[in-house]
């Protein structure tokens, strides 16, 4: 019992002991929780002061500089102010001036009436004088003459209507001379400018008659089953499509109309690059090809009238001019040389001082009618003319479709000028193209014309056969017989040959007498006596 009382004793002390020490090191702890705390509350203390004084700092320097910046602010409104105020002086200086002026102006035109006044009241004075003249001369006339104040008076215009005549025919007679004697100078001032400025090379677009395969299969796919792919392309196109026979991968589209042509040639060649073809896939391709080649169409003649500016235009007129494009004549595309005579005409106009639109516009459409001439019945000219007045075109533009070839007379000094341009457009040198062949046969056929006369001894075609020079024998042919020999060529040519333009004939005459005297004349001599002494 005794043990046990004494262990429970000394646990009892051992927990007293643990309390105090327990007791101790909390206290401990506590007062270092508190200098600790003491530390942080003096370093956040610090760091509180340190920004502080660091914003402090800060709003001192922007007020600073907030304030530098107004008075600067202040400074440029006093300048713009001062200078605004200058020229306010200025202004109300100048208006002082300009006040002065309209004083004077006013004092001079008050003067000037004033002289007005005085010389129109002498300007009545004198009509007065001169009715009481004419009165005096009338009634002096009648009294002589046993005439009455009527009668005199129809005598004295009759006699001013004689002389006003005279004057009249010596003046236009004088105007029509000096026409006459300038006109081919002043047709030069007008017309070379144009020329110069109008026409241009381009490179001529080739139409394509053929559409090339690249292979048997493709080809063998075209033809179909017995034909029957190659049968529904023409039937749709309207064209005949045959294979050239040396060269079987090149497909010839013929037609007489170059919109199906086109038509044809595109159908083909997206079906060609499509490798898909069928009745179906054909009739598609055919849809889609008309329908591109009429917008390009439009779209052709829409580029057309704005390259031009000659004003609105209605879609089916551009359509037309669209289809012109490929449409040739002689070898020159039609819608090239329908904007060169557009040009041309417009830059003549200018320079005589006529409506160079309207001009224009009537270069455009003077062969609107070649568009559609192997569709419809009648001339180029005849069809321009029609659809012309169906749109209601200017009555300038269509006199100037009727009369560019001659057919009507013309009313408007454009139509000259449209007609000019034509001829201009379509002789000019470079303008028309054909076959080296048919180039080299123009060529001969019109030497073989001239050689064929009696009296020629040459004859050269020249200036791509725009010329025809010939020379002839002068102790055969007199100078009239030449004369009558070139008239025959000429009446020839017009009746047996196809040519663009106008061809000018030319016949030479020449009697060339030549003789030599001295060194030659010895040197023949010598060899004359080397040969008899041989």
């Amino acid at each position: 019992m005794l043990i046990t009382g004494l262990i429970i004793g000394l646990l009892l002390i051992g927990l007293v002991l643990g309390y105090l020490v327990r007791q101790h090191q909390h206290h401990q702890e506590l007062l270092a929780v508190q200098e600790q705390a003491r530390d942080i509350v003096a370093e956040a203390t610090a760091k509180t002061k340190a920004k502080v004084a660091k914003l402090q700092a800060k709003n001192q320097r922007e007020t600073l500089a907030y304030q530098q910046s107004v008075k600067d602010e202040l400074t440029e409104q006093q300048s713009d102010i001062a200078v605004r105020e200058q020229r306010r002086q200025q202004r109300e200086q100048l208006l002082d001036q300009m006040a002065v002026r309209l004083d004077e102006q006013t004092t001079m035109l008050d003067q000037r009436s004033q002289v007005n006044q005085q010389q129109r009241h002498a300007i009545h004075d004198l009509r007065d004088q001169a009715a009481e003249l004419r009165e005096t001369r009338t009634t002096t006339l009648a009294q002589r003459a046993g005439m009455d104040t009527q009668a005199a008076q129809d005598e004295v215009l009759r006699q001013a209507e004689i002389e006003l005549k005279r004057d009249r025919d010596i003046e236009i007679k004088a105007q029509n001379d000096n026409a006459e004697a300038n006109a081919e100078r002043w047709a030069k001032d007008v017309v070379l400018p144009a020329t110069q400025s109008g026409p241009q090379d381009l490179p001529k677009e080739h139409l394509e008659h053929t559409v090339t395969v690249p292979n048997g299969e493709v080809r063998s796919k075209i033809i179909g089953r017995d034909g029957q792919h190659i049968r529904l392309l023409e039937t749709l196109t309207g064209t005949d499509l045959i294979f050239v026979p040396d060269d079987n991968t090149t497909l010839f589209i013929s037609t007489h109309d170059p919109i199906r042509r086109e038509v044809a040639r595109v159908a083909i060649t997206n079906l060609v690059a499509s490798r898909r073809i069928s009745a179906n896939q054909i009739e598609t391709q055919v849809e889609n090809a008309q329908r591109d080649v009429n917008h390009s169409l439009w779209e052709t003649g829409e580029q057309a009238v704005s390259l031009l500016h000659v004003g609105w235009m209605h879609p089916d007129l551009m359509k037309l001019i669209g289809r012109l494009k490929y449409r040739t004549s002689y070898g020159q595309n039609v819608l090239q040389h329908s904007i060169e005579v557009a040009q041309m005409t417009g830059a003549m106009a200018a320079r005589l001082g006529y409506n160079t639109r309207l001009a224009r516009r009537a270069g455009l459409l003077h062969d609107l009618g070649k568009a559609i001439d192997h569709e419809v019945e009648g001339t180029h000219v005849e069809i321009g003319v029609e659809f012309a007045e169906k749109y209601q075109e200017d009555p300038v533009v269509i006199n100037a479709i009727a009369a560019h070839h001659g057919d009507v007379e013309k009313t408007s000094p454009i139509s000259d000028l449209v007609a000019a341009a034509d001829a201009i457009s379509g002789a000019r040198p470079g303008a028309r193209s054909e076959s080296v062949e048919d180039y080299i046969n123009r060529l001969r056929s019109l030497e073989k014309i001239a050689n064929d006369q009696d009296g020629v001894t040459e004859s050269y075609a020249i200036q791509a056969g725009r010329e025809l020079r010939i020379i002839v024998n002068p102790q055969t042919l007199n100078d009239q017989a030449a004369a009558n020999l070139t008239q025959e060529v000429a009446k020839r040519v017009e009746a047996e040959l196809t040519y663009p333009g106008k061809i000018k004939v030319t016949t030479i005459r020449k009697l060339t007498a030549v003789e030599y005297v001295g060194d030659e004349k010895k040197k023949k001599k010598k060899k004359k006596k080397a040969a008899n002494a041989s």
